[in-house]
């Protein structure tokens, strides 16, 4: 007993230390040391529970993409679901989904890395964006190099255009949650399927167009808005409550 819990824990702590160094444990003395430096600058500048959580979200959101496979919803023309995503598809192909339909598991997740930043925003004002910056910085040492650049052009370009909307409304917060999403997860959505269509070329030789296609957009911008709605419903009944002010940055 004592020796299979022996066993169960060692085992939890190679993937720990498998995780944390994004498969390279030689390195977790120079990574322990980098997270540090890291955590450290985030609490300097304000950061707090949501500053973590956002900045932890980045760069594990880019690794999950490039370990995790898509779940298959719609069968391609071809009748071959591809080596990016399961064998078994829920639907068989239907004509107008060509080039089939998948859909990450962590989309939705994705979805709320937008409206961590509006949280974090709320406590650290413009310093969110060295939070942002960290993030990014560490997406490219876990993720595959295409994808880490393509998300990093994505995070940067659609978190700005987030912050901005975000930092000149002055709406209430559920509100500006919903609407910087909106305007922030169409950009995210197109260039990191852009992305992630170059990485499962050069990385497993799929054909163009896999990832990148209407079909595939409009299923992951839907997933991501709903993490964003769901959060926004949950802030504006806290509002409607009078727990905090509505107007409140």
């Amino acid at each position: 007993m004592v020796s299979s819990l022996t066993q169960s824990g060692q085992a939890f702590l190679n993937q720990l230390v498998r995780g944390l160094t994004g498969g390279r444990p030689e390195e977790l003395l120079v990574v322990l040391i980098g997270l540090g430096c890291t955590a450290y600058i985030i609490f300097r500048e304000g950061g707090r529970v949501w500053a973590f959580l956002y900045f932890a979200a980045i760069p594990f959101l880019n690794w999950s993409f490039g370990v995790i496979e898509p779940l298959c919803l719609v069968t391609p023309g071809s009748g071959e679901p591809g080596r990016v995503m399961f064998d078994a598809c829920l639907m068989e192909n239907v004509a107008v989904f060509s080039k089939g339909v998948s859909l990450h598991p962590l989309t939705i997740v994705t979805g709320l890395v937008f409206v961590l930043r509006d949280f974090v925003q709320r406590r650290m004002g413009q310093r969110v964006l060295i939070v942002m910056g960290l993030g990014i910085a560490w997406a490219f040492y876990y993720a595959w190099p295409v994808i880490a650049i393509a998300s990093g052009i994505a995070f940067a370009v659609s978190e700005l255009a987030d912050w901005a909307l975000y930092t000149f409304t002055r709406y209430r917060l559920s509100t500006r949650i919903l609407l910087s999403s909106a305007v922030a997860v169409p950009i995210d959505t197109t260039i990191f399927l852009f992305g992630a269509d170059l990485a499962v070329q050069l990385q497993l030789g799929e054909p163009a167009g896999t990832m990148l296609h209407p079909a595939n957009w409009i299923v992951f911008v839907i997933g991501k808005m709903v993490g964003a709605y769901a959060v926004s419903m949950a802030v504006r009944r806290r509002e409607d409550a009078g727990l905090f002010n509505p107007a409140s940055v």
